[in-house]
């Protein structure tokens, strides 16, 4: 049976200072409202609950019997409710801000990103390293409030924002047969190499395989997968594969000659690194500001 919208818990609350004041007057003025706001309440608490409530008399307001009832079950109401907003409030006063990163972004990104978070806001956060498909579970699953991906595409249920641009480049160690090449490696060559890639799911695998999804290719069935950015790294630097990884993963490497950098034609392996978040939320405060900070934006004053 439909029996309207529930009482309030003001006005149930009113109702239990009624009762203990003995006057509506007395009521309303230790709820902070005024006497007609008050009597408007009990009005239409009565109305919702079908009861009259109140014996109103000249010289304050006596509970009727089915008064005395409804208060004797508002007051565990009111105070079940009371208990849920103090652990509520408890619970967003305690909890640590909780990131999700991708490896590459997690490596060569948000350790600066936190630094200056810190500075700003004085919270610590709490970074969990993983895929980008492992980080769009965690922010789909309430085990992170807020994600940063490499991958191509976002699932629904999120919401994201690009904060920055990311290139992945071919490498290879030095005299490996494709840094002596004079011409830039075709995108149907670079499909056909044996390379050394990350595992499904990571988003520089994605981002590859979609760049040359797009030009109606597909990466070597043979290629080597591997789980880190490093593994894959030494391994190359075995002599015997290249590999197609961040630029930000490759950077120290290509500066001191560990690794070259073979040109490529034909493919766009450029691609947007994107923070996410459920779409029913609102970032917390620490949040937006580390959000700020990964698009380049001012992040408020510091925190002093």
């Amino acid at each position: 049976m439909d029996q309207g919208p529930a009482p309030s818990i003001d006005a149930l609350r009113l109702l239990i200072t009624v009762a203990d004041t003995g006057s509506i007057s007395a009521a309303a003025r230790a709820e902070l409202i005024s006497q007609p706001s008050a009597s408007a309440r009990l009005r239409n608490l009565e109305r919702r609950l079908g009861l009259e409530l109140l014996d109103r008399r000249t010289r304050g307001a006596e509970l009727t019997p089915a008064g005395r009832a409804v208060t004797d079950w508002a007051r565990g109401a009111v105070a079940a409710m009371e208990d849920l907003l103090t652990g509520a409030a408890a619970m967003r006063a305690d909890r640590t801000a909780r990131v999700a990163c991708s490896q590459t972004i997690a490596e060569y990104l948000m350790p600066a990103w936190l630094a200056r978070v810190r500075v700003h806001t004085g919270e610590p956060v709490h970074l969990t390293v993983a895929n980008s498909a492992g980080v769009n579970t965690a922010v789909l699953g309430h085990d992170a409030d807020l994600g940063f991906v490499e991958g191509p595409t976002v699932p629904a249920g999120l919401t994201s924002r690009v904060v920055r641009s990311d290139r992945l480049a071919l490498v290879a160690a030095p005299g490996h047969p494709l840094t002596r090449r004079r011409k830039p490696v075709e995108a149907t060559e670079l499909a056909a190499l044996e390379l050394v890639i990350r595992e499904p799911g990571a988003g520089t695998r994605d981002t590859f395989e979609h760049a040359l999804a797009k030009v109606g290719l597909a990466a070597h069935a043979a290629s080597v997968s591997l789980g880190s950015n490093a593994a894959i790294k030494v391994m190359v630097a075995a002599g015997a594969h290249a590999a197609v990884l961040s630029e930000l993963a490759v950077a120290a490497e290509l500066r001191d000659g560990r690794l070259v950098e073979i040109p490529v034609t034909g493919v766009d392996l450029h691609r947007r690194l994107r923070a996410v978040w459920r779409v029913s939320a609102t970032p917390r405060a620490v949040m937006s500001t580390l959000l700020a900070i990964a698009s380049g934006r001012p992040a408020g004053p510091r925190k002093r």
